[in-house]
């Protein structure tokens, strides 16, 4: 099996349960935006951007450096991995202890006061993903696909399944006399001044879970930290958690700043609190290209490490972002398409009025997965901070943009900011790339995918076809004419990758 198929058959993998795992939690979307109003779906949207930095400070840069330290000293593996899950368990305990402590003054700083338990249960829910990421960056390094995609399934599952319950049966039995006989017995679970309470704490509940469906993996551990690694791994990665600061600020900041950057009454039907749910949840279409991007992710970071030191490793890297570009181009033109019908996953009409940003927020996405392509020079030459400084140049852009543009445009700033940050930070890359770890990308042909797929896509929006099923069919058409044409632009390169073995 060629070292390309291995990766697509791993993304595939990795894929499919994130397709399916998504698909089940996107089961909460539409009931999330039934039950909610715009102002409190824009509690869990700020809640979960500030927990998206807290959580790149919890691992502080050892994911990657294990795959880096695992695959460059492969016969003292389970010392790399016991030292670096040791590492984050301790300051896993210290910053979760921190929290608990000011999450009275944190919550009177964001506004909602008297819920100090919100920063506390996400404190237990960070903890729990910290120091369960090694334990699945191992899983990831020793290829145990299947394990990792089961556990993140029924992580999910249950996820969902709590959601469901007390958000839909409990919520209709209660208020809307549902099963009456059932009363007695929500009554004494339910807690009908709950809200987005019960999202948290199913987050919490099914986090919890993971730490006994992974519990051989902590079976691995021995109970010694080398200090030698840990210092280099400490040093390989630091820049790495600036790195992961700086992305999240990219990917974060457009929606929380808008609660703040945003005049009173830019919207003037609808307070800014509101707005951030607005955007949160419109965000949630782009979840396509994220779950792509993630795919590849889980599959790629083991992947290149243990390619780099293979002769054409440079061809393959190469193979690899056509690949992802062209995947990129297909979904981006499959979502942009058909906005018409997935609107309806957004249960209330408020939520509605910002589709136009998606196709934005589309090509953001696409060009942060180019971006983390690209990152492989500075992963494999031990060159973090390079990452480091073109993540902090993107974040200091994305501040300065949304800034001026929150306050003209609103959140269609927002989402170009998103978009002009990531598409400048992969330049960069690109350029310092060339000149450190040279990787043969066919650039003009990626560019050209990107360019005409963009074109064609707004092209195409001009066709205004009132009927769902004709827009549908339509739409359908195209999408199979935009397969057919790429598979007809690579069908030398589909032979290749077919008949090559390594």
């Amino acid at each position: 099996m060629s070292s390309l198929r291995k990766l697509a058959g791993d993304t595939m993998l990795y894929g499919l349960s994130s397709i399916i795992g998504r698909t089940l939690n996107y089961l909460l979307f539409p009931l999330h935006t039934a039950v909610f109003s715009s102002g409190n779906y824009g509690i869990i949207t700020e809640l979960y951007a500030f927990a998206a930095f807290l959580n790149v400070v919890y691992v502080y840069g050892l994911e990657t450096a294990y795959f880096r330290f695992a695959s460059k000293y492969k016969e003292d593996e389970p010392i790399v991995y016991s030292t670096a899950v040791w590492s984050i368990i301790i300051t896993s305990i210290t910053f979760t202890f921190l929290l608990f402590i000011f999450s009275e003054d944190i919550v009177n700083w964001m506004g909602y006061e008297g819920q100090a338990y919100f920063i506390q249960w996400f404190a237990l829910i960070l903890a729990i993903d910290a120091i369960l990421a090694i334990p699945f960056a191992n899983l990831r390094y020793r290829e145990k696909a299947l394990f990792f995609a089961s556990a993140k399934l029924i992580n999910i599952g249950i996820n969902v399944a709590i959601n469901v319950f007390f958000l839909f049966f409990c919520y209709k039995i209660y208020n809307q006399g549902w099963l009456p006989d059932l009363l007695p017995f929500v009554k004494s679970v339910y807690n009908p001044e709950l809200g987005v309470e019960y999202v948290f704490l199913a987050n919490l509940i099914a986090n919890g879970s993971l730490m006994f469906i992974l519990f051989s993996q902590f079976k691995r551990l021995s109970f010694r930290i080398n200090w030698d690694y840990l210092v280099k791994m400490l040093k390989y990665g630091y820049p790495i958690l600036f790195t992961g600061l700086a992305l999240v600020t990219n990917e974060m900041l457009s929606r929380s700043a808008l609660k703040y950057w945003l005049p009173e009454g830019f919207y003037p039907d609808f307070t800014n609190q509101e707005i951030l749910g607005i955007f949160g949840g419109v965000f949630k279409l782009s979840v396509f290209m994220t779950l792509g991007i993630q795919a590849f992710r889980y599959a790629a970071e083991p992947f290149f490490f243990k390619k780099s030191e293979q002769k054409n490793s440079p061809e393959l890297f190469s193979n690899v972002m056509t690949w992802f570009v062209i995947f990129g181009c297909f979904v981006y033109f499959s979502i942009s398409l058909n906005l018409d019908i997935l609107q309806f996953l957004l249960r209330r009409e408020e939520y509605r009025t910002a589709m136009h940003i998606v196709p934005i927020l589309l090509l953001g996405g696409l060009f942060m997965g180019i971006n983390y392509n690209l990152s492989v020079w500075y992963k494999l030459t031990d060159k973090t901070s390079y990452g480091m400084w073109i993540t902090i140049f993107g974040a200091i852009l994305t501040v300065f943009l949304n800034f001026i543009l929150i306050p003209i445009y609103g959140y269609t700033g927002s989402a170009f900011v998103s978009l002009i940050a990531y598409f400048l930070m992969s330049a960069f890359s690109y350029i310092l790339g060339k000149k450190h770890y040279p990787i043969p990308y066919k650039t003009l042909k990626l560019l050209a995918y990107i360019l005409i797929t963009f074109l064609v896509v707004n092209l195409l929006s001009m066709v205004k076809i009132n009927n769902l099923v004709l827009s549908f069919i339509f739409h359908l058409i195209c999408i199979l004419i935009f397969i057919l044409t790429i598979y007809w632009i690579e069908r030398k390169n589909i032979a290749r990758f077919s008949q090559h073995s390594e």
